[in-house]
């Protein structure tokens, strides 16, 4: 903890005793040790005035105690509704997203991706993405993995992906490298002419 913090905090729990405001202690108690100084310096007429002073500083830790545990508390809320609005940007992204790892398996993908492969989410997890589309497709995909892991920093290539039942699609992949793990993120976009025909065609 920065000393400019550590000096905030004290001054916020000290104000906190003056004004008689701070919070019910949340369970901090003073070792015995602490307890049979505060005990012996009380008897003393000679060293009353110090236990006065350790004992202020048995409040004024407790209380930054307390306001340090009210911090991690709110920090924590904040993290995690950060977290649950990080990921339904991802689930709910229009565009499919993928991660691979080494072995060109898929690690997970949001709900637009398992959409585009026709398979649930849950059952992509350990699949070769490239298995999922046409052979020549494939071999586009693997092509442009090799390229990521050799040090590309970005990638682009046009595939088609086949359902199993005579229909493909194309797609445009754009992909990258995780900064963080290392793993292959691939973004697949439907660029299919999904355009009804004109009749008077």
């Amino acid at each position: 903890m920065k000393l400019e913090h550590q000096t905030t905090l004290r001054q916020e729990a000290e104000a906190l005793i003056q004004e008689g405001s701070a919070k019910p202690m949340l369970g901090w108690v003073p070792g015995i040790n602490a307890l049979s100084m505060l005990y012996d310096l009380a008897r003393a007429p000679e060293t009353a005035g110090d236990a006065l002073k350790f004992l202020h500083e048995l409040q004024v830790h407790q209380v930054e105690l307390d306001l340090q545990h009210e911090q991690m508390e709110q920090n924590r809320s904040e993290l995690a509704e950060e977290l649950k609005h990080y990921a339904a940007l991802y689930d709910f992204a229009p565009v499919a997203y993928f991660a691979v790892d080494s072995s060109d398996k898929i690690i997970e993908c949001n709900r637009a991706g398992a959409s585009l492969l026709g398979v649930a989410c849950g059952e992509l997890s350990g699949k070769r993405l490239d298995s999922f589309f046409t052979p020549a497709s494939g071999l586009l995909l693997l092509a442009l993995l090799k390229r990521l892991r050799s040090g590309s920093s970005r990638e682009t290539c046009a595939v088609k992906i086949d359902n199993g039942e005579g229909i493909s699609r194309d797609l445009q992949i754009v992909a990258s490298v995780s900064p963080s793990n290392g793993y292959l993120l691939l973004v697949l976009m439907d660029t299919s002419d999904h355009r009804e025909p004109d009749p008077r065609t």
